[in-house]
């Protein structure tokens, strides 16, 4: 009985740990992020379906660094939406691009 419970509970940890440490790791900035810019020439696609990736202003501890945007390899039914900068009260955080299902 005792041994059940414990392995409920290791199972519980273990889904929720890694929400846990990713809610822990949101890193807020008190400088508004730059603009993006604008892309007006992007590098040939690799392949025909490829998937453009935009750059990003990326908090280095000090300042705005930008990193360019760049393709991707598609993956079948998802849809790839772009990561953005929101304000809360706290400042300013990134939430990162991620694949969603259609």
């Amino acid at each position: 009985m005792r041994s059940n419970k414990l392995a409920v509970f290791v199972l519980i940890f273990a889904f929720t740990l890694p929400m846990l440490l990713q809610a822990g790791s949101r890193i807020y900035v008190k400088i508004k992020p730059p603009t993006r810019k604008v892309v007006v020439v992007k590098p040939r696609k690799p392949h025909t379906n490829s998937v453009w990736v935009s750059g990003r202003w990326q908090w280095n501890g000090r300042k705005y660094v930008w990193h360019k945007g760049h393709w991707v390899s598609p993956r079948k039914g998802f849809v790839w939406i772009d990561g953005h900068w929101v304000k809360n009260r706290k400042g300013w955080y990134w939430i990162g691009g991620h694949w969603k299902s259609k």
